[in-house]
């Protein structure tokens, strides 16, 4: 089983070497690609009766969304982690999940709420140690995810939000059905493109013309009238 999840993790790596690949790729194609990639930091719940006392896991993801630049939806390429050890009682929970779908993000300005959904591939393992004895299981299985948030453009490229994800799927560990699935929330930053055009500061303007004189040229020697 540990070779299994040592496995797992270089799969990992790799989706994740190809995804950031992908996405400057894409961001090369001289504007006939948008997307985003942003990474996310927070915390997944797992269902209490399932995964306690390693229920509440500290979760990593990679968000993709790319697409040409003309469609109105973008595909989806999600990879997210989580991961809980409690040491007192030995035991130690961790998910993975790799994520198809579809994503919808509005707005071209600096605010850009976005709503998703599709297929997921998901990943469950856990591992109990009783006094120095380890008895780790893994199990793999399909399942579906949906999302929704909003992120913030700095400048041209860089994003900056927020990101709430619900995932659904069941393994069998330790011949037990559990749900690897679960609600998360974190942060996000990452970076996109196109860039947001800047409106140019400084605006030419043209210059005031000079008024012509309306009377008529004083002769040499003409005394002027008081």
């Amino acid at each position: 089983m540990e070779g299994c999840a040592t496995s797992n993790q270089g799969a990992a790596r790799i989706l994740i070497v190809f995804m950031v690949s992908m996405a400057l790729a894409l961001a090369g194609s001289a504007g006939a690609f948008a997307g985003d990639v942003n990474f996310i930091l927070g915390q997944k719940m797992l269902p209490q009766d399932d995964w306690q006392p390693v229920e509440s896991q500290n979760e990593l993801g990679v968000q993709m969304s790319w697409g040409k630049s003309t469609w109105p939806i973008l595909i989806a390429t999600d990879l997210y982690g989580s991961s809980k050890e409690d040491k007192d009682q030995g035991i130690t929970g961790n998910t993975a999940e790799f994520a198809l779908g579809i994503r919808k993000i509005w707005g071209h300005g600096h605010v850009r709420p976005y709503l998703g959904g599709g297929a997921a591939f998901m990943y469950g393992g856990a591992k109990v140690d009783f006094s120095g004895t380890v008895v780790e299981d893994t199990d793999t299985s399909p399942g579906a995810w949906a999302d929704g948030g909003v992120f913030w453009r700095l400048g041209s490229h860089f994003n900056l939000g927020l990101a709430a994800r619900y995932s659904k799927a069941t393994v069998t560990l330790f011949d037990t059905d559990m749900e690897a699935g679960g609600y998360s929330g974190g942060v996000m930053l990452g970076w996109g493109w196109p860039g947001v055009k800047r409106a140019d500061s400084h605006v030419q303007t043209a210059p005031k013309a000079v008024p012509k004189a309306t009377g008529k040229r004083q002769k040499q020697g003409e005394k002027r009238p008081f």
